[in-house]
């Protein structure tokens, strides 16, 4: 069991990398077609977008083919996804790579849809969330690495020319510069493609034990998503989830305006805070499961969604190397939410487990819909304004564990402290 166990927790580093990979693009791609903030946020309105449309279809597939198949069958359709930035780079067209991204988290979403539920699976009931825990601990890694492909791969191809510069340059000049930039985001998304390839082929090869495909149920889809909705516990859970995102998202996007704006120092420098905050956020998450085997995950995220309401608030009035350093320790606040909330909206729910599963990664869609919101704020105020955004986002998750606080007899928590 513990050869696909360690397959399993390769795949959440594997999305990691790509996610906060793609991150840094907004940036990017603001440059290299001189955009505004809000039509460059669009990278995450397609890569997160695709998380909300592919998750059912992933329950779907999970239900008739087991949860290996949809492993299998996410991580083709990201490769493939991956594979896409090659001709994208030739057409130098936004919206191509719009395309080709939108493929990539398509495949994404359902290995995330898959393989989340497949790990709480693989084992007893009572710590299912924790181990969750811990195989989300190494998507961090995913993410670090990620970030360092494109500090160093991307951004620096990067003509650090402004908008009205890229006007006055010729035709041919405006065409020579975009191609050499739009090569540099090619070369990692390819490599990562072949990265989902090797990792498909290797998890097929391994006889996982798992539990049979589903028969249809005679219950309607109708009623199924009736008991969802009518479980307080998990269709809160999908909100603060929707909201953790959120937060994830706007910290990571706009942490790169952030930093620049405010110490103006170049997009590389600033890739170097991210890949810093990442590193916070990796470690966080391995003291996060140390933590759970001695306090309840419920309080520990009232605890660090409260802390990051504050540090994201004091960013906001702080537009200095302090902020700077608070924005980068939000990553310690946000590490303990996303598996923590997952295992707590899925407690109890039985053979609505997968479908409930997609919902949950449906929430996903927040990653699409708040950057909107705070480039809204940051193209009508600053960078550092902005970040009240995420504020907001916290409050609503540490409200989801307060309330799941009440929801179970006090005994077990109290025990648990």
């Amino acid at each position: 069991m513990a050869i696909p166990f360690g397959l399993l927790v390769a795949c959440f580093a594997a999305w990691g990398l790509a996610a906060n990979m793609t991150d840094p693009l907004v940036k990017v791609f603001r440059s290299v077609f001189s955009m505004n903030n809000v039509q460059s946020s669009l990278v995450q309105s397609a890569y997160y977008g695709a998380y909300f449309c592919l998750a059912l279809p992933a329950a779907w597939i999970n239900s008739r083919l087991g949860y290996k198949g949809g492993v299998l069958i996410g991580l083709s359709l990201a490769a493939t996804g991956g594979l896409l930035f090659i001709p994208a780079s030739h057409v130098m067209t936004y919206s191509v790579f719009l395309a080709a991204l939108f493929t990539l988290a398509s495949g994404l979403s359902i290995l995330e849809t898959s393989a989340n539920p497949f790990v709480m699976a693989m084992g007893p009931a009572h710590n299912a969330t924790r181990r969750l825990n811990f195989a989300q601990a190494f998507n961090p890694i995913g993410s670090n690495l990620g970030v360092l492909l494109a500090a160093t791969l991307i951004l620096p191809n990067v003509n650090p020319a402004t908008a009205e510069q890229r006007e006055a340059m010729t035709e041919a000049e405006l065409l020579a510069t975009r191609s050499d930039e739009l090569q540099a985001v090619m070369g990692p998304y390819v490599v990562l493609a072949f990265l989902y390839i090797l990792l498909a082929i290797s998890i097929a090869t391994v006889k996982v034990r798992e539990r049979p495909p589903e028969t249809v149920s005679r219950t309607t889809s109708q009623s199924r998503f009736k008991r969802l909705l009518a479980n307080k516990r998990y269709s809160f859970g999908v909100v603060a989830q929707y909201f953790n995102i959120s937060a994830q998202t706007c910290i990571w996007t706009y942490m790169l305006h952030y930093v620049t704006e405010t110490l103006g120092v170049s997009d590389t420098v600033a890739g170097y805070w991210l890949q810093c905050s990442l590193i916070v956020f990796l470690v966080s998450r391995f003291v996060m499961v140390w933590l759970m085997g001695r306090y309840d995950g419920r309080r520990l995220m009232v605890v660090t969604c409260v802390t990051g309401v504050c540090l994201a608030l004091f960013s906001t009035v702080s537009a200095n190397i302090v902020g700077a350093v608070a924005v980068a320790m939000l990553s310690a606040c946000i590490s303990l939410l996303f598996p923590t909330i997952y295992g707590e909206a899925l407690k109890g729910m039985g053979e609505d487990t997968k479908y409930g599963a997609a919902g949950l990664v449906m929430a996903i869609i927040g990653g699409a819909t708040m950057p909107l919101v705070q480039s809204w704020v940051m193209d009508r105020s600053s960078a550092a304004v902005s970040y009240v955004v995420v504020a907001v986002c916290l409050a609503v998750c540490a409200a989801y564990a307060l309330y799941t606080l009440r929801l179970e007899d006090p005994k077990p928590a109290a025990s648990a402290a």
